[in-house]
């Protein structure tokens, strides 16, 4: 059996390496780059008629890739395989970093130019002080309504409001506000909104602490007026067939919402009536990050360097933000008509406001795991908060022990 795995995984490595091929002649032609990417087609559009300006001196082709955070980490030191960049969201960068497959971006755009940038999208990019990502754009969860359900009047502005709408409104199959109650990104809102977090800055657990605690003792009281179920397909489902007053949802779920002829409100996030601090959804920044190997290159970093300066401009932050469903990172590209007339990214802006950018540190990978048996854990379960939070927090100090 272990004979063949090792087989196996040899063969893997093998179709790879043979589909990336090797690099072409860095000779006296256009320096040829390629961008590995996991987008929708619109998004990979958008950012491919912006790169194609760069012709004939420097060509860029966007390679759609499955399994793109994997296969990076089988090939991202092979200068025959790895690409030169990839578009993917900011959250991987401290396990590539703990690689030394990345290039800082402070290496090909000057400071000043990063300052232009929303803060806390150079935030998600930082690791350990190093800026790794350019970010594009980036997206946060949003407070929806069904205007036919819940008027804009009675949008709830705290956590009590939401409450007793909640007691109203549930009942017969229909439920005053519903989310992923098992999905640690959503519930992480409600963790940072009584002060909490996941996992501090230098990777140590927080799941057993008072605010964690707090957070889901008082999260139950809604989770008991909610649907049994809690995956992605009921929970939508639910909202776009009118049997659900509000939910916090993601930027990808408002299409197929207006499709279904809901006429959809969007809000701010409620205040969190013990603590004064309002729901706090993670955040996510999509954009460009250098491999090592292609930077070493002289010729293909200068190339990289006026690629990454070239996609500093409104007109590609706005088209990739609308193919995406999302917000632009550059600041400058809120003072365009286009977007601030766009309710859903104004909504977004002012969202991230409060939002957390998911942590980019490699032990997360750890947490989102141990966080959604936890949930598990106290809403399907029936286990108490403190056990299960203790339960977690053992887990998930073991786990990162041992990755360590």
């Amino acid at each position: 059996m272990k004979r063949i795995y090792l087989y196996g995984m040899a063969m893997l490595i093998f179709i790879v390496l043979a589909g990336c091929g090797s690099r072409q002649d860095d000779g006296d032609g256009p320096v040829v780059l390629t961008i590995w990417h996991d987008k929708e087609a619109e998004v990979a559009a958008a950012l491919q008629g912006k790169l194609d300006e760069l012709r004939p001196d420097i060509v860029v082709t966007l390679e759609r890739k499955s399994g793109l955070t994997e296969t990076l980490k089988m090939v991202g030191n092979n200068p025959n395989a790895a690409p030169d960049m990839f578009f993917f969201a900011h959250d991987k960068i401290g396990v590539y970093a703990e690689m030394r497959i990345l290039s800082p971006i402070t290496d090909f755009v000057d400071a000043g130019v990063l300052a232009q940038f929303l803060p806390k999208t150079i935030e998600a990019a930082t690791y350990n002080g190093v800026v790794y990502q350019l970010p594009l754009y980036f997206e946060t969860l949003l407070f929806m309504h069904n205007r036919a359900l819940m008027g804009d009047d009675e949008v709830p502005a705290d956590t009590r409001e939401l409450f007793r709408f909640m007691q109203r409104a549930t009942g017969g199959g229909h439920f005053g506000f519903i989310e992923q109650f098992t999905n640690a990104y959503f519930v992480g809102g409600w963790i940072h909104g009584f002060g909490g977090e996941l996992i501090t800055a230098d990777g140590v657990p927080r799941l057993n602490s008072p605010e964690v605690v707090a957070a889901l003792h008082y999260y139950g009281r809604l989770v008991r007026l909610m649907p049994s179920e809690a995956e992605f397909a009921t929970i939508n489902t639910l909202f776009r067939e009118s049997r659900a007053a509000a939910t916090i949802g993601g930027p990808w779920l408002i299409p197929s919402v207006r499709e279904a002829g809901i006429d959809l409100g969007l809000a701010p996030m409620p205040v969190v009536s013990e603590t004064g601090m309002p729901l706090a959804p993670f955040m996510g920044v999509q954009g460009l990050h250098v491999l090592r190997v292609a930077a070493e290159n002289p010729r293909r970093n200068e190339a990289i360097r006026t690629v990454l300066n070239h996609l500093v401009s409104t007109d590609i932050g706005v088209a990739l933000a609308r193919a995406s469903g999302s917000a632009p990172a550059l600041a400058a590209s809120f003072d365009l008509s286009v977007i601030y007339n766009d309710e859903m990214v104004m909504m977004m802006k002012e969202t991230a406001q409060s939002a957390i950018p998911m942590p980019n540190i490699p032990e997360m990978d750890i947490m989102w795991t141990v966080a959604a048996g936890m949930l598990v854990d106290i809403h399907f379960r029936g286990h108490e908060v403190e056990r299960a939070t203790e339960t977690a927090q053992n887990r998930a100090e073991d786990l990162i022990a041992l990755m360590r």
